[in-house]
């Protein structure tokens, strides 16, 4: 044992002297989103000098520069520069960075205005509050996150997640329905394995964040180019594959499987390639993960093509696809499972998939003109066959539930941005959707035995094949009123031609710079969305008539109001705080009093399939305050604490005040991370990570045990909806790692493993009606889970 343990340590600390890692990149007008030709780029806390300037098309390429993690400094003359910190320098990838410089207010011909970078201020100019961008090196470091986008947001403000079986995010009590996924500009299904029509998550991410550049996440008071969602945005992005070298990732992970990866110049233009595909490991060992004793299997493939830029502009063509499968069969579940039961052999397959081609011309040199065509698919099948009498000699199986839902989306942007002048900045643009939706769901849950075969009759809730269109013009505009001051304002529209409706929506936010270290900003902005599709096309029987009564119903609408401060607390220091409130109407209530509203889907893998004949009655709030404390990484460190106090309150038919499901009350997130620099020539690093979660329980609605033991399944008592909490929730995360870079070849190493739930802590998943013991169960969510990965570059 002591001879491995002395091998894997001189394979730790061997020596190099010479090795050094390149950082690439584009230096761009934040304003115009148009090259700088002939901006500086130098590297600093290195001996000597080391700096470049941009070329023709704005590109920079440092070379020779130390392992670990470097800072850049990037400038131009007459605008703010800007200095990058924690660039991490491997010797298996070059390291790419984006830049975006802000022309400063007064013009100026030799004087370099600076400034210091601020993390967590939006990529997207036109945000005023409620926005941060998000790294690939945050997906993948935080301890806890499976490398997964959707859990990442979890440890924001505002964010709450208290679901280990699934990446469903819940902003500032929201339903999870109202967030919109953004890829390159376009609106996108859910980018989940096992997702289900309607719905926004789902138990494993099929977007590969090793292909994310930078991107945003938005929570509130959106800008005009983003509508048909009330909650949340993720305005995500594919980064460009090197285009001057050939490059290779190898990957293995417990949630994140076995991936490839290869980038590497493409033409002759400047053009490159980026291409991964992942398979779950766990699907290949057949071991269960995740919740279930069952063996999931799943995979994706992500690509983005660079064509290069021409005379004719810039095209490239993105895309995922992703597709994966489970079998539950009853005699190998446990009672405890997550997701099935054991008097039942259930079948589940999903499929998804984007692909666009996008298009990019400078009209002038302070514009351009940007137009994306793209093609996306949704799909899944659910079939359950249900032991009857099982385990007697009267044992029989019969079909219980069937569901085949397909949605395709064929969506056209384009986009106009100018740059005015150094005050200010014009977008405007129409996004236009076409979408093709196939459903069909037939159960047997809660049906009569019309024809008395001693079966509950098998109902048909959907079967539609339907087609229509969104409509989203708008136009958005900044201002810079001084040095202090700047107003960002538009408006949206939108039109659907399923219930004809035509809503125009206002966006506006502002920016005070207090001075130099603090800053306050206000956002407002009026956003509608569509009722969930899988309750707007529910069948319901009319006078013997089949009819789809929810079909019209309007758009739910929501006004944001934000109110937020920002404060520099020194180098790499920063706190926030941000007050909402934001008031919801037009949700859709039962027309008879009930205490159901379509806020409170959307958390699960189905919906109601008994709510038709609803009206726009319903109403609700979500009100609140966050905090943010962040420690950026600074000298070996950083941390983040995040706590969020808020309630979320709705009305359904019966005009009762209640708790949605989402209403958590409070949220703590605290993370922190160390690395250690290992070895005699400082290029190997030890690095360990930490989260700790602390949440209110979510509000349920009890189950009626002995109206559910008369009935033979679960009966809830829904006059008391949402009136009982769960206890609170706390998990522990630990993660610990080694990278090394080599001494003498282009490659790198790193291990890590991530301990999940290190305390086992049994959190509560839910109380549920067990039909074989006729009682009511509680089960917990996934205790202690030990993750390990492995990365290869080269």
């Amino acid at each position: 044992m002591k001879k491995y343990i002395f091998l894997f340590t001189l394979l730790c600390t061997t020596i190099s002297y010479s090795q050094t890692g390149v950082i690439k990149g584009i230096v761009l007008d934040k304003q115009s989103e148009t090259p700088l030709i002939g901006a500086t780029v130098e590297l600093l806390n290195t001996e000597g000098t080391n700096g470049v300037i941009t070329d023709l098309d704005g590109f920079f390429t440092l070379e020779g520069v130390p392992l670990g993690r470097q800072v850049i400094r990037v400038s131009y003359i007459g605008f703010e520069s800007i200095t990058l910190p924690n660039i991490v320098v491997t010797s298996g990838k070059d390291a790419v960075v984006n830049v975006a410089l802000i022309e400063a207010f007064d013009r100026l011909d030799e004087v370099i205005i600076t400034s210091d970078t601020n993390k967590a201020r939006s990529i997207n100019k036109l945000t005023s509050v409620s926005a941060r961008q998000f790294s690939l090196e945050e997906v993948t470091r935080f301890s806890g996150g499976r490398s997964d986008v959707g859990r990442l947001a979890a440890n924001f403000a505002g964010v709450s997640a208290p679901d280990d079986s699934r990446n469903d995010v819940v902003i500032r009590g929201n339903s999870p329905t109202g967030l919109l996924w953004r890829l390159e500009g376009v609106p996108i299904p859910s980018p989940n394995h096992y997702s289900t029509l309607g719905t926004t998550g789902g138990p494993v991410s099929a977007l590969n964040p090793n292909l994310l550049k930078n991107s945003d996440f938005i929570t509130s008071a959106f800008p005009a180019e983003y509508g048909n969602a009330i909650g949340g945005v993720f305005d995500l992005g594919f980064r460009k594959g090197n285009k001057d070298d050939y490059e290779y990732t190898a990957l293995v992970g417990v949630f994140t499987g076995i991936e490839a990866m290869a980038e590497g110049p493409l033409g002759k233009n400047n053009g490159s390639f980026l291409v991964a595909g992942r398979y779950s490991l766990v699907g290949l060992l057949g071991v269960g993960a995740g919740g279930t004793s069952a063996a999931p299997n799943y995979s994706d493939v992500s690509f983005n093509l660079d064509f290069g830029k021409s005379k004719l502009g810039n095209f490239s063509l993105f895309g995922i696809i992703g597709f994966s499968d489970i079998d539950f069969l009853g005699d190998d579940i446990d009672e405890d499972d997550l997701f099935a039961a054991e008097d039942e052999n259930s079948f589940v397959k999903s499929r998804f998939g984007v692909i666009g081609l996008k298009h990019q011309i400078n009209i002038t040199n302070k514009s351009y003109l940007k137009t994306i065509l793209s093609g996306s698919f949704t799909a899944n099948d659910f079939v359950a066959d249900r032991f009857i009498d099982k385990e007697t000699p009267q044992e029989r199986v019969i079909r219980y539930t069937e569901a085949d839902n397909k949605e395709n989306r064929f969506t056209f942007s384009t986009l106009y941005n100018v740059k005015l002048s150094n005050k200010s900045t014009l977008r405007t643009g129409v996004l236009l959707e076409n979408i093709g939706v196939e459903s069909l769901f037939r159960d047997r849950t809660e049906q009569p035995d019309v024809n008395n075969d001693g079966d509950p009759d098998i109902f048909t809730f959907r079967d539609i094949d339907e087609n229509l269109t969104i409509i989203q013009p708008f136009i958005q505009g900044q201002f810079r009123l001084t040095k202090k001051l700047t107003i960002n304002g538009g408006i949206h529209s939108q039109y659907s031609t399923l219930n004809e409706q035509f809503v125009i929506e206002p966006r506006a936010g502002l920016n005070y710079k207090i001075s130099q270290n603090h800053r306050l900003s206000f956002g407002y902005g009026l956003h509608h969305q569509p009722v969930p599709l899988p309750l707007l096309f529910l069948n319901e029987e009319v006078d013997g008539e089949i009819l789809q009564t929810n079909k019209e119903l309007d758009f739910v609408r929501s006004n944001h109001f934000v109110l937020g401060y920002d404060v520099k607390l020194g180098n790499s220091w920063r706190g926030k705080a941000e007050i909402y409130y934001q008031d919801i109407d037009n949700a859709a209530v039962e027309s008879v009093p009930s205490s159901y509203s379509s806020l409170t889907e959307g958390a699960d893998f189905g919906f109601d399939n008994d709510r038709t004949s609803l009206l726009n009655d319903g109403t609700g709030f979500n009100q609140g305050i966050e905090l943010t404390l962040e420690k950026f990484f600074n000298k070996g460190y950083y941390g983040l604490l995040t706590t969020s106090i808020f309630e979320s309150k709705y009305e359904g038919s019966d005009g009762i005040e209640r708790n949605t499901p989402f209403n958590n009350g409070y949220v703590i997130n605290m993370l922190a991370g160390k690395e250690f620099v290992m070895g005699k020539s400082k290029k190997d690093i030890l690095f360990f990570d930490t989260r700790v979660t602390f949440s209110g329980g979510r509000y349920y609605t009890p189950v009626d045990l002995s109206a559910s033991q008369a009935a033979g399944f679960e009966v809830l008592q829904e006059d008391i909806a949402f009136s009982e909490q769960n206890e609170g929730y706390f998990r522990w995360d630990v993660k610990f790692g080694y990278k090394i870079n080599s001494s003498k070849k282009k490659t790198s190493h790193q291990f890590y493993v991530d301990l999940q739930n290190v305390t086992a802590n049994e959190n509560l998943f839910a109380r549920r009606y067990n039909r074989l013991t006729n009682n009511i169960d509680e089960v917990n969510q996934i205790g202690f889970f030990p993750d390990f990965g492995y990365r290869f570059e080269f």
